[in-house]
């Protein structure tokens, strides 16, 4: 039996990360403005956390237009999605759910 704690992802296992990651498992595709408004966090805030999920190919960004009438969108991954169900598995067993 293990703790659960091995199986942590620390790319997800941030705070505002793994909440983006929730809404992004719950959703088709979800645009940065979204994402921002429901984190309460900044511009550059959100995007230095999409680009750790990008990177680490949880995310797959999309952008429509340019420069201020541009829309950013984001959507999880296939890499992505089971990452974040096996960082939701090690949290449930951890907190004993």
């Amino acid at each position: 039996m293990t703790s659960g704690l091995e199986e942590l992802d620390p790319v997800i296992h941030a705070p505002k990360r793994l909440a983006a990651m929730a809404m992004l498992s719950t959703a088709t595709s979800v645009t940065f403005p979204f994402l921002r408004e429901h984190l309460q966090v900044s511009d550059s805030d959100l995007s230095k956390q999409m680009s750790a999920l990008e990177k680490a190919g949880y995310v797959s960004v999309s952008k429509d237009g340019r420069g201020r009438g541009g829309t950013t969108s984001y959507r999880i991954t296939r890499a992505g999605r089971a990452a974040y169900t096996k960082h939701r598995k090690a949290l449930t067993a951890i907190l004993g759910g």
